[in-house]
């Protein structure tokens, strides 16, 4: 797109306007839709006019005034219609991702081990262990959260995901 960064300023609109007119999925309309109520009018239609600008052209400006408005005014429908389409691509979405999940449950009682997260200090390099443990769960909670308990008896202060688990086979 750009040779060097120095050329970013100049290609943005560019870039800026593909985003802005580019169909959405999840919503089933662009974003200057959603906005301006009308299709965009892309460069491009300016120097070789195409037979929605060419009608526009024919239009005096009452003409042009009241389609505008009319356009104005079915935008909140189309908006509405936007909100519906998005709601059903969350559905299907989450039908897709539940149908692939594999539920875990655990027991009280259950060893697990527990994912280090890069974040702490215990993550030093590639070459260490991604899992530390064994720790027994203590309690399991409402939505997939563990209290876990240390193997000497220290019950750990904050829940855990059961994401960041997995069992403990001896």
């Amino acid at each position: 797109m750009a040779d060097n960064h120095k050329q970013l300023n100049e290609r943005l609109p560019f870039a800026l306007l593909g985003y802005r007119t580019t169909v959405r999925t999840s919503i089933g309309a662009t974003p200057y839709q959603l906005v301006d109520g009308t299709k965009a009018v892309i460069p491009a239609e300016v120097e070789i006019p195409s037979l929605r600008i060419i009608q526009e052209v024919g239009l005096s400006d009452a003409e042009w005034a009241g389609s505008r408005y009319e356009q104005l005014a079915l935008i909140n429908g189309k908006r509405m219609n936007a909100v519906c389409h998005g709601q059903l691509y969350q559905n299907r979405m989450s039908r897709y991702f539940n149908k692939r999940v594999k539920p875990r449950q655990f027991a009280p009682g259950q060893l697990v081990l527990k994912w280090i997260f890069p974040y702490q200090d215990k993550a030093k390099g590639k070459f260490s262990p991604n899992w530390q443990g064994p720790y027994m769960v203590h309690r399991v909670l409402t939505g997939g959260a563990l209290i876990l308990v240390e193997m000497d008896g220290d019950l750990w202060p904050k829940p855990i995901n059961s994401d960041a688990v997995k069992k403990y086979y001896v």
